[in-house]
């Protein structure tokens, strides 16, 4: 039995000794290399924050003391360490298993669940200003990486700390990568903090402090050292003194021992404080250091090689990868088509065009409202600005959406992948909320493709024959294996696709959901007796209404089927249509329920538990068959 068996909860953490720390740390990272292997996960992220985790559960007192992590996809020694060990680890980012991000469902020391980068400071601000107006004494933590900081809901929580309160402790965890490498000022300035040679002069209380831990002379002379060697020892002050916050660092983020001296200087600061660490992303595992990309977020791979448990030669390509090599075939030929992401280049597809054609690439950084502004700046100037955005990050967006691109009627096009599930990331990811969101919004355009090749028609229609701002929504992952054209043709706007003659039952499916529809067909038609006609809606705004009202006259049934969330979805553009043109026929509604969907192992296993699995649809439609007849 290795050390970590032993550890149940903090406490346990807090009766080791120095060496068998590191020892611990040690079997931490083997565990989480081993686990992340079979189900994928943070792999990068969570090994360069071993000690950190460590050092807090070790000085802190959770639940009553306040963790929280940034994103929280670096969560996953906290977890080991507050009850999650042996078989719960095991069962992370799996069905019915423990979440890869904190989840306040989940465990009493999960202090606020996140999945999104920028949201920890703000929080863990709010939670502070809530503690000082019931006068407790917990102390409450805010871990951030260096990339939430270009994240402008950090910087309102900064500017807003000074008047919040008087006593927060912020860990900014600087490993110079949030997915990608870090881009823009902010990003330079960190660098220029780290490779000062010493930044932090001590101040008394803290070298009094110092003098009394052991361990502490270690400090004081290593600032003493770099203070004679350092010619200008007047150093400018900090970005984050100037916010109020008292900043110390930079530290290694890798000695428990040094951490934890500063956690408990920490403990007893009269004012809000910084302390400035530094951590190697993918420490102890040479694979994930060498690939920080990938190794962010993995899916299972060799442990050896790090090679991926999933084929990537296969045969069908990802949409991610049609999206990337459409727009660089595209930009190609038109110089004023811009792709901009932030901070999601590889994840999104836009790595083709970041390096074939870089003058018309842009990362903003972590920051999806300002990514969105940007490109309405550029659309407002003649250009053709593309944002490749994941669906879920679109949200933070939606301001923008509304008052600075639809209402002015720009000409920016949306590409918003993992539309739909994100399984093993679970609520925070999934991409369900989309079409509700932006269907009301005046001027927008809605779409989504059936297949690969109708990706690529749909981004050269967005570019050449809409006037305005266009949304293209698309699933993780593989297409259903359809060749792409050597040169995209611009589809009709607003105009439907019938692949299966029929009246009696008329399925109208979105994108995706056309496969399970055809899937199910003639078991449907052989079910009720009934013939089933089959719609590839391809645009969700402007909604095909001519074919719908002519089909309507027809049929005894009409469904929908969509994958995205029921209410104000697709279907709901149905109804109002049928309600408004006063056509009686009833309508079936297949899509998610109002509820969030939790994380599980695979689609499949999602759909199967919600009600939308095809054996599950092909009842749901049966049974709406037989109330009409």
């Amino acid at each position: 039995m290795g050390l970590l068996d032993t550890i149940s909860s903090p406490q346990d953490l807090r009766k080791l000794s120095p060496e068998a720390i590191d020892t611990l740390a040690t079997e931490i990272r083997q565990e989480i290399i081993t686990v992340t292997s079979e189900n994928g996960g943070h792999v990068g992220p969570n090994l360069g924050t071993v000690e950190l985790s460590i050092a807090l559960h070790r000085v802190f007192d959770t639940p009553k003391d306040k963790l929280l992590f940034d994103v929280s996809h670096q969560s996953y020694t906290h977890k080991l360490l507050t009850g999650r060990n042996g078989r719960k680890f095991k069962s992370i980012r799996k069905s019915e298993g423990i979440s890869g991000f904190f989840n306040r469902t989940e465990s009493e020391h999960d202090a606020f669940g996140a999945g999104h980068a920028g949201t920890a400071l703000s929080a863990a601000l709010g939670m502070a200003f809530a503690r000082d107006a019931r006068k407790g004494d917990e102390h409450i933590v805010a871990v951030c990486g260096d990339a939430a900081f270009t994240c402008g809901a950090t910087m309102e929580a900064l500017n807003n700390l000074a008047t919040s309160t008087k006593r927060l402790i912020v860990i900014l965890n600087d490993n110079k990568w949030s997915i990608g490498k870090n881009v823009g000022a902010f990003a330079r300035y960190m660098n220029d903090l780290i490779t000062t040679p010493f930044y932090n002069k001590l101040d008394e209380d803290l070298r009094g402090f110092l003098k009394k831990v052991p361990g502490g002379e270690k400090v004081l002379k290593l600032s003493d050292r770099s203070r004679r060697e350092t010619k200008d020892f007047f150093v400018q002050s900090s970005l984050f003194e100037k916010f109020g916050l008292r900043y110390i660092g930079p530290i290694d983020g890798h000695s428990v021992e040094t951490l934890e001296q500063y956690l408990h200087f920490a403990k007893t600061s009269n004012r809000p404080l910084l302390l400035h660490v530094i951590t190697q992303k993918g420490k102890g595992y040479d694979v994930a250091i060498n690939n920080p990309e990938k190794f962010h977020g993995a899916s299972p791979y060799n442990i050896t090689t790090g090679e991926s448990k999933k084929s990537d030669s296969q045969a069908i390509p990802n949409y991610q990868d049609v999206f990337g090599k459409t727009l660089c075939k595209l930009a190609e030929t038109d110089k004023s088509i811009i792709g901009i992401t932030a901070a999601m280049a590889s994840g999104t597809g836009l790595s083709y065009l970041q390096k074939a054609l870089p003058a018309q690439f842009v990362d903003v950084g972590i920051a999806e409202e300002h990514a969105s502004l940007f490109a309405a700046g550029m659309a407002a100037s003649g250009m053709k600005p593309v944002v490749a955005v994941y669906s879920s990050f679109m949200q933070r967006a939606y301001d923008m959406a509304i008052h600075d691109i639809c209402l002015q009627n720009l000409k920016v096009l949306f590409c918003m992948d993992r539309a739909g599930l994100s399984p093993q990331d679970g609520a925070t990811h999934h991409g369900l909320f989309d079409i509700a969101a932006f269907r009301p919004i005046p001027n927008a355009t809605i779409m989504q493709p059936r297949h690969e090749d109708e990706l690529a028609d749909m981004m050269f229609t967005a570019l050449t024959e809409i006037n305005g701002p266009a949304f293209i929504r698309y699933p993780r992952g593989a297409g259903i294996g359809i060749t792409v054209k050597e040169q995209p043709t611009a589809l009709p706007v607003g105009k439907s696709e019938i692949l299966r003659q029929g009246e009696g039952i008329q399925i109208w499916a979105l994108g995706n959901m056309n496969e399970d529809a055809l899937a199910i067909a003639d078991r449907l038609a052989a079910a009720t007796h009934a013939t089933v006609g089959i719609v590839n809606a391809r645009f969700v705004k402007p909604l095909d209404k001519e074919r719908l009202l002519e089909q309507a006259s027809g049929a005894k049934l009409i469904v929908t089927m969509e994958d995205g969330i029921l209410q104000g979805g697709f279907g709901s553009a149905v109804l109002e249509a049928l309600s408004e043109s006063q056509k009686p026929v009833p309508v079936c509604r297949i899509g998610w329920k109002d509820t969030f969907i939790e994380h599980g192992d695979t689609v499949g296993k999602l759909r199967e538990k919600h009600g939308l699995s095809q054996e599950s649809m092909l009842q749901t439609i049966k049974n709406a068959w037989d109330a009409t007849v």
